[in-house]
């Protein structure tokens, strides 16, 4: 299964006996600075800003962002966020590379959760489910804890890749959609998984699909391909996932948002309209200067193809998925788009408060 499919992986559903590696770590106290990776001013590994990109805005927005599976693990099953090494590892592969490319235009928070591990993924239904939900349990206490202490009335960009982006989904249902909140909501920015097309498709939602790149109050979402994946058979699986979790009858099909134009209408673009990409593996290593021009994409059967410059230097993951780009490939894009929509909501709420 690609690890763009929601990072789930086939297995039965089978009673599984906690071993004390499995054991439930014990939960962060989002009151204490050692478990943010950024918090606001404190922002740690998501002030990088790789050499090239736009400039910072410093706008009176935030954005709350949720990482990607970083612990590898395969005998534990959640994340002690009291590990430095992946605490190490988590800042320089993703807080640096993905939530720093939201540090142009707004403050940035990052907390540090219980994430599923990969050893969780793998190990039946019962077990990844339950680790899944301790991992949300520390995204949903986090986010009130933000809003809580720091957000205090100024709006937010909510982003999250990969397990993130899952629980950002679930975050947005639970805690943003038909809510009085929601007026706060710049955008979100939910990569990486299977996200219908259709997911606010009722009647009391106050969400949408982003349709043009300064829409407000709405989601974006894509999951990138090489050309040489098996579009047809990815989109399938992940259609036959969304049947699962949507009303029967709704459409399964996968939302994907063009992140080069960020306007639905506009489904392909070529080279010329990339911003800058970042080369080289996501890992410890410093980031290095964006790219511009560097790949061209389209959107098919609901997946991202895109067609990199070798020169990128860049790896797929099997089936020629691109997961662990889904935001590097797009960093100045997303930079700058960032700031365009966190502008637009400003000058389209001049009364909301900025503290």
């Amino acid at each position: 299964m690609k690890p763009l499919l929601r990072m789930l992986f086939a297995c039965s559903s089978v009673l599984v006996v906690l071993s004390p590696a499995h054991a439930e770590p014990p939960a962060p106290d989002y009151a204490r600075v050692s478990n943010w990776a950024a918090r606001g001013r404190d922002e740690g590994a998501a002030a990088t800003v790789a050499p090239g990109a736009s400039a910072r805005q410093n706008l009176p927005v935030d954005v709350f962002y949720i990482h990607p599976t970083t612990d590898r693990s395969l005998d534990r099953t959640n994340q002690p966020v009291a590990d430095k090494a992946i605490d190490a590892w988590t800042d320089a592969s993703v807080i640096a590379r993905q939530a720093g490319a939201f540090n142009g235009c707004c403050r940035v928070f990052a907390p540090r959760y219980r994430q599923a591990t990969a050893g969780a993924q793998r190990k039946g239904a019962a077990v990844r489910d339950a680790a899944f939900a301790l991992a949300y349990s520390d995204v949903k206490r986090a986010f009130a804890y933000y809003l809580a202490h720091y957000g205090k009335g100024r709006p937010f960009i909510l982003v999250g890749h990969s397990q993130g982006a899952a629980h950002l989904e679930r975050l947005l249902d639970e805690e943003i959609d038909g809510k009085p909140i929601a007026v706060r909501l710049v955008a979100a920015y939910d990569v990486g998984i299977t996200f219908p097309a259709a997911k606010y498709d009722r009647a009391w939602s106050t969400l949408k699909p982003c349709a043009k790149p300064d829409s407000t109050g709405c989601v974006v979402h894509w999951a990138s391909v090489l050309p040489g994946a098996d579009l047809a058979k990815s989109a399938s699986f992940a259609e036959q996932y969304n049947r699962t979790v949507l009303p029967q009858g709704t459409d399964p099909a996968v939302l994907c948002i063009n992140p080069l134009t960020f306007d639905r209408a506009r489904p392909v673009a070529g080279r010329e309209a990339a911003q800058g990409a970042v080369p080289g593996t996501p890992d410890e290593s410093p980031i290095r200067a964006i790219v511009p021009h560097a790949v061209s994409v389209r959107c098919d059967h609901g997946l991202l193809v895109v067609d990199p410059d070798p020169a990128l230097g860049l790896k797929p993951l099997a089936g020629d998925s691109m997961h662990y780009h889904d935001i590097g490939l797009f960093y100045e894009d997303v930079r700058r788009n960032a700031i365009l929509r966190a502008r637009t909501w400003l000058a389209a709420h001049p009364n909301l408060s900025r503290h």
